[in-house]
């Protein structure tokens, strides 16, 4: 499963990490996703959202 959000489709960036000297390693950005029991078309489905779109109210939650 990959890194990304079910809802909005946010996943890891990426860019440099730059020391002191100005030496650039790769680094990574990953998204806060959370694992969600969430309602879509009518079935209860686990899905990895951000946590924006949870706040937002994009996910209809199961109980």
């Amino acid at each position: 499963m990959a890194r990304q959000c079910a809802v909005c489709g946010k996943k890891v960036a990426y860019g440099h990490r730059v020391s002191h000297s100005n030496r650039k390693t790769l680094r990574r950005w990953e998204p806060n996703l959370h694992p969600v029991r969430a309602v879509v078309r009518d079935k209860v489905v686990r899905v990895r959202v951000c946590t924006r779109c949870l706040r937002a109210g994009k996910v209809t939650r199961a109980l």
